[in-house]
């Protein structure tokens, strides 16, 4: 079955938010083996979002829409699709008996506009709101599925796990759900990766393979038609295993999950304790590590040496060693070798990164923008440091110097 999600909201056509409903629901109805191919954004307009039910009920099976359900005039899905299908507005009873409840609750006077949240279109199913007041609503009209959802997510999604996936597994046939598997890279760019399976992605039928790229990370998701997940993996084996022959070097997951996310699982079984110096990516090495959840347990923290001054007085890098006619500079291989070093003996942590470079948007010490030198240090092992050479602005050279420096220090871990 084919399935089209209408996003209702003024707001996201103008960017004020981001439409993250969307991703979530391609992703759940994929699981289903129900098939997206297309998505639609409609500001809160009669006239635009009957069309967009006409344009949708024409070229999909079902139609998933997300938000306009509130009690303000500008929500206007369930009157638009009221109209749409020539049924009436009732009232749900158990819906409105919530709201009232919770009105007298808290001891707020409800005003008479919060009853819309609780219509609904005669002959529908109601969709019960765990999180929120308004009911969604699921119906069949001329042989196409309407599933109207909230558009707030922490009211949408328990709403679509809980109810509307149940009541669309009632009305279809004999669809076969898709089994996707997502295998992470790091330290390759997305078109090299493409480069190097080109031959498999031309040729694919099922399995599928889909490659895309964040800021300093690649997806491939691999997916097929399966009746189990155990159908998937065995339909999913022999694409695998020519990835990894290939370009498997740099594969470090095979869920979705950040580098940053892996390496301190690692640490964290080895008992191993990390610290990092960072001049050019200023903090946001720690930040991605202390994003993850229970990051304390194995990194102990950074130091931000930003000014020469601070790396000599908080690490001890020598000031013959960063300014001078003849000194390296801050900018240098021996410099991010010292960091790095001076993080262990300063600190006593396992692990020392450091990251120091020309981030832009000029050259510095005569150096080019984008020039990075990661520093890896090791206790009782010589450091060692990495060369970069990155491209993009500012913003994206820090991004990708962190990401680097990740990957190195993966590649490290996976040596001990």
């Amino acid at each position: 079955m084919k399935a089209e999600i209408v996003a209702v909201g003024t707001e996201l056509l103008l960017g004020q938010i981001v439409n993250t409903n969307a991703q979530f629901l391609s992703r759940e109805c994929a699981a289903l083996g129900i098939d997206m191919f297309y998505q639609t954004v409609v500001g809160d307009n009669e006239q635009r979002l009957m069309d967009a039910f006409q344009l949708a009920a024409s070229r999909a099976d079902i139609v998933i829409c997300t938000g306009g359900l509130g009690p303000t005039q500008d929500d206007l899905t369930k009157d638009v699709l009221a109209a749409y299908t020539g049924r009436q507005l009732v009232l749900h009873e158990p819906s409105m008996q919530a709201i009232t409840e919770l009105f007298s609750t808290r001891g707020i006077h409800m005003v008479e506009s919060n009853r819309r949240q609780a219509l609904m279109l005669e002959g529908s199913d109601p969709l019960h709101n765990e999180t929120g007041l308004a009911v969604g609503v699921a119906l069949t009209h001329e042989g196409t599925h309407f599933i109207l959802l909230p558009g707030p997510p922490k009211e949408m999604k328990p709403m679509f796990i809980k109810y509307a996936s149940e009541w669309l597994r009632g009305v279809m046939t004999d669809e076969v759900p898709l089994y996707s598997k997502m295998l992470k890279f790091a330290g390759i760019g997305e078109s090299n990766l493409e480069h190097q399976l080109i031959d498999l992605i031309e040729s694919q039928s099922d399995p599928t393979i889909a490659p895309y790229a964040k800021e300093g990370e690649v997806t491939i998701r691999l997916t097929t038609r399966a009746l189990s997940a155990a159908e998937g993996e065995r339909n999913l084996m022999a694409t695998e295993a020519e990835i990894r022959r290939r370009v498997g070097e740099h594969l470090y997951a095979v869920e979705d999950v950040p580098i940053e996310t892996v390496i301190l699982q690692m640490l964290g079984q080895k008992q191993l304790q990390l610290t990092v110096a960072e001049s050019c990516t200023g903090g946001l090495l720690s930040d991605m590590i202390t994003n993850v959840p229970g990051s304390s347990q194995s990194f102990l923290g950074g130091i931000i040496c930003y000014s020469n001054a601070l790396k000599n007085k908080l690490l001890n890098v020598p000031m013959q060693v960063l300014e001078g006619t003849d000194a390296p500079g801050a900018v240098s291989k021996e410099t991010a070798a010292i960091l790095a070093e001076q993080l262990l003996v300063v600190t006593g942590s396992d692990f020392g990164i450091s990251v120091t470079g020309v981030a832009g948007p000029g050259a510095s010490e005569g150096k080019p923008v984008g020039l990075v030198y990661l520093g890896l240090a090791q206790r009782g092992v010589e450091a060692k440091v990495v060369t970069l050479q990155l491209s993009g602005t500012r913003e994206t050279i820090k991004h990708r110097a962190a990401k680097g420096a990740l990957y190195h220090f993966w590649k490290l871990l996976k040596e001990i």
